[in-house]
């Protein structure tokens, strides 16, 4: 069985407890949400501890912090990185500014 994660930032949720699981056809799907982008690197090391074998960052997540999960995770496991089309820049933009990250 393969497994990845998808780490987003959602206040007030606890990686563990409030994390959704995917079981079918061999694919095991994680969905984790972090309080903040601060507690990112520290999860994805615990994901990879787990067995994660993928992990995926959604494209909330500021470069300057995605690259410290990269850092974090030591090349044991590949992350990716949401992006955005060109088009959807100014959309993301509004969400971001509308949710309080700027």
């Amino acid at each position: 069985m393969s497994t990845w994660a998808y780490l987003y930032e959602h206040p007030g949720t606890d990686p563990v407890t409030d994390r959704h699981v995917l079981d079918r056809a061999g694919q095991r799907t994680l969905l984790v949400p972090v309080p903040d982008a601060a507690a990112a690197p520290a999860v994805a090391v615990g994901l990879v501890a787990e067995g994660v074998e993928l992990i995926e960052l959604c494209g909330g997540f500021s470069l300057p912090a995605a690259a410290r999960v990269v850092e974090a995770v030591g090349g044991r496991v590949p992350v990716g990185h949401v992006a955005f089309a060109a088009d959807a820049l100014a959309g993301a933009a509004a969400y971001a500014a509308s949710a309080g990250a700027g």
